[in-house]
């Protein structure tokens, strides 16, 4: 099996590593998550050391890969990611994780089994949309992008059963998620259709944002001009290379630094 970082625009000689009795299919995996805390560093979406991504192990639906807790994202790397099952035990044998981001990501894979990366950032744009009651409005072509599949999520209590299954049931209302008070939650059942969301989604919070600093109502979109373009983003999102293309310039660029992370 070749990961996508291989397969798809980018291709390095694999580094010499510990596997540690890994799958191939694991170890493809790894080092596409890997890239993809690369290229959220890159984009400027990471707060420290406080917010994750994930991806479902193939062949081992009940595991899922998320960051070392304390790893600056610019940092991870293939190896250094640790698996957890959807009970909370760490199957890697060493490392630590984020209680709270086992919380929101083993809430959704429970409740979403077609999703396989979930991405959760605290970028100023989508913090800031996230605390405004009416939210996101279908003002921008970026809105557009996402806005059939929008949904909200109310703040909760962190790293509880309940907010886990609460956060688990909202999702099952959409793919791209403003978390009330918090920040964006994109998912995908690819890393590249994860990413092609959580970027139009900050873009259009973005937009939003300047849109309502001018003191000026916005340009509106006619009702049925959405809908048309919802219909058409649905279609596109059905197709199996969704946001690939997206993904390998996101590779080409983070090779252009020199980045290493299959290792």
């Amino acid at each position: 099996m070749k990961s996508q970082s291989e397969g798809e625009g980018v291709r390095l000689a694999a580094p010499v590593v510990e596997r540690q009795g890994m799958t191939e299919a694991e170890w493809c995996i790894r080092c596409d998550l890997a890239a993809l805390y690369r290229v959220c560093d890159l984009y400027g979406w990471t707060d420290t050391i406080s917010t994750h991504l994930s991806v479902r192990i193939p062949d081992e639906p009940r595991c899922f890969l998320i960051n070392n807790f304390g790893d600056l994202f610019g940092e991870v790397v293939a190896s250094s990611l640790v698996k957890l099952d959807l009970e909370g035990d760490n199957r890697s044998g060493g490392g630590k994780f984020n209680p709270a981001g086992f919380t929101i990501h083993a809430g959704i894979y429970r409740a979403r089994p077609d999703v396989n990366c979930i991405m959760h950032t605290h970028t100023r744009p989508g913090t800031g949309i996230s605390v405004l009651k009416e939210g996101l409005r279908p003002i921008s072509q970026d809105a557009l992008d996402v806005y059939d599949e929008l949904a909200y999520h109310e703040y909760g209590k962190p790293v509880t059963g309940e907010e886990r299954d609460s956060l688990g049931e909202s999702c099952r209302h959409g793919d791209a998620l403003i978390l009330r008070n918090h920040g964006l939650l994109t998912l995908g059942a690819t890393i590249p259709a994860a990413l092609r969301r959580m970027y139009t989604l900050n873009r259009a919070c973005e937009i939003e944002i300047i849109a309502r600093g001018l003191g000026e109502e916005p340009a509106p979109i006619a009702r049925d001009v959405v809908e048309h373009y919802g219909r058409g983003m649905k279609k596109r999102r059905a197709l199996p290379n969704f946001g690939v293309d997206d993904w390998r310039a996101a590779l080409r660029q983070i090779k252009g630094r020199g980045a290493d992370w299959r290792q």
